[in-house]
């Protein structure tokens, strides 16, 4: 039998040139390639085969069957979710990642220690976003795995708050959730931990078209708690129109109350990078949390997100997320470990498309992507608030778009609108509901956009906007 595992090994070198060949050619024509495609995949018998085929025959294959309905997702015009691009270092490191194939766990001792590089990484992007190094970090697959290592610290201290270790004896306290407007996998992480997305106390927004909380309702309801400790979930960029929650505030709340303060900041909190827009995070450092994700602004490849947790929940932290019956592993405390700070036993180097990214472009490199996508953001919303069809949900607070049709007679037409653009293949948006109005979003993100884009697509809108009439 022709053993093409070993014939793979031999021509690796051929191999990785031409998946370079055909990944460059990617790369390059991603400005054209389509944001939507309406392909099938072609049908094949799902079973798997005897002997296998070899690696560069299952290329052709994939390039048959699958390169067709690829999208240029990491392309400039892809403005759909909040999704970014990946820099050429990000790329660097990302593929490295694979080739070196690291289990990211312990930093003291034999064995791997690439947990050296990702503590490294941590630190780094503390200070990119001028966060103190009192925080603990670590890498997870994105926001929603964020948001839940957070929460379940925080999980823990209300326990302990209460007399209790539920990560030993499970959940058997009250707990409360404070919230304005929450991203759904901080509701999802409130699910899966067991706390129930039921027990959420929704705050007020504020007045005058806003997403973010009422600071006299939030401290209002933290009176009618009468000392009882809670969870406050704060947004550091809502979805819809990235408004945050006043940091400051909370800040002098958290000195006269006693909860748990976590900050989503997904995507906004890189407004940190840039002097024109940090002082929507000021007072950010004195969270206890903090969900960031890196394949949003930071430009790396999926999967890429980071947690914050202050330093002096470490021993929360432990109890946990430790492997208690895995004495092998030493001491959680001593012999630091992600093992006994992270949900995964097992993972990647993922520190190291960041790693290679930041170290590349600095805090400079950054600050102009976030600077550019703020400017761009501004351009279109701009066009859409002087156009005669479109007009805009909210005010373009840092990089988000949200919109809609000018004629409210038109709110039916809003998602046929929106189909149409999209299945133009030249650029691709979501749709959403905000203020009672069907609206639309276009996040930027991604390096790559420029202003020939904005103007591209502002086009094509007024362009489909003529069959509406």
């Amino acid at each position: 039998m022709k053993t093409f595992l070993e014939d793979d090994w031999s021509e690796i070198d051929h191999l990785l040139e031409t998946i370079k060949t055909q990944g460059v050619s990617y790369l390059k024509t991603l400005s054209d390639r389509k944001t939507s495609v309406d392909h099938k995949i072609s049908s094949q018998e799902e079973s798997v085969p005897e002997s296998g085929y070899g690696t560069e025959k299952v290329l052709e294959i994939f390039n048959e069957r699958f390169e067709p309905v690829i999208v240029g997702s990491s392309g400039p015009r892809y403005w759909g979710f909040v999704t970014g691009g990946a820099t050429p270092a990000s790329i660097a490191g990302d593929w490295l990642a694979s080739v070196y194939d690291q289990n990211t766990q312990s930093t003291k001792g034999q064995g791997d220690v690439s947990a050296v590089i990702e503590m490294e990484t941590i630190k780094l992007i503390l200070d990119l976003l001028g966060l103190p190094e009192s925080f603990l970090g670590g890498f997870v697959t994105g926001a929603t795995m964020s948001n839940f290592t957070c929460l379940a610290v925080a999980r823990q201290w209300i326990g302990k708050e209460n007399g209790r270790d539920i990560a030993k004896d499970g959940i058997s306290v009250p707990f409360k959730i404070l919230t304005a407007t929450p991203h759904s996998s901080s509701l999802k992480s409130l699910s899966l931990l067991g706390i129930g997305s039921g027990n959420v106390v929704k705050i007020k927004t504020m007045e005058g078209n806003r997403e973010a909380m009422c600071m006299d309702d939030l401290e209002s309801k933290i009176i009618e708690l009468h000392g009882e400790p809670f969870i406050l979930i704060s947004s550091g960029g809502t979805v819809n129109t990235v408004d945050f929650d006043d940091f400051k505030a909370i800040k002098e709340l958290k000195n006269k109350y006693n909860f748990w303060w976590h900050i989503d900041a997904a995507f906004g909190g890189f407004a940190a990078c840039s002097d024109e827009t940090k002082h929507l995070v000021e007072g950010w450092e004195a969270a206890d949390s903090i969900t960031i994700d890196c394949h949003k602004w930071l430009n790396v490849p999926y999967e890429s997100a980071v947690f914050f947790v202050k330093e002096q929940h470490k021993i929360l932290q432990v109890e946990t997320f430790q492997n208690s019956n895995a004495p092998y592993l030493g001491d959680p405390l001593e012999n630091f470990s992600y093992l006994n700070f992270l949900p995964e036993n097992s993972r990647r180097l993922k520190a190291l498309p960041a790693w290679f990214s930041i170290m590349a472009y600095g805090k400079n490199g950054y600050q102009e992507i976030v600077e550019s996508n703020v400017s761009l953001s501004r351009q279109f919303g701009n066009l859409i608030e002087n156009s005669t069809d479109f007009k805009l949900l909210a005010p373009v607070r840092l990089n988000t778009v949200c919109f809609s049709l000018k004629d409210s007679a038109d709110q039916d037409k809003v998602n046929e609108f929106l189909e149409r653009l999209n299945n133009t293949g030249k650029v691709f948006m979501t749709p959403t509901f905000y203020n009672q109005h069907k609206g639309i979003r276009a996040a930027f993100v991604n390096w790559k956009t420029n202003e020939k884009d904005v103007k591209l697509v502002f086009d094509l809108m007024n362009e489909i906007m003529t069959t509406f009439k």
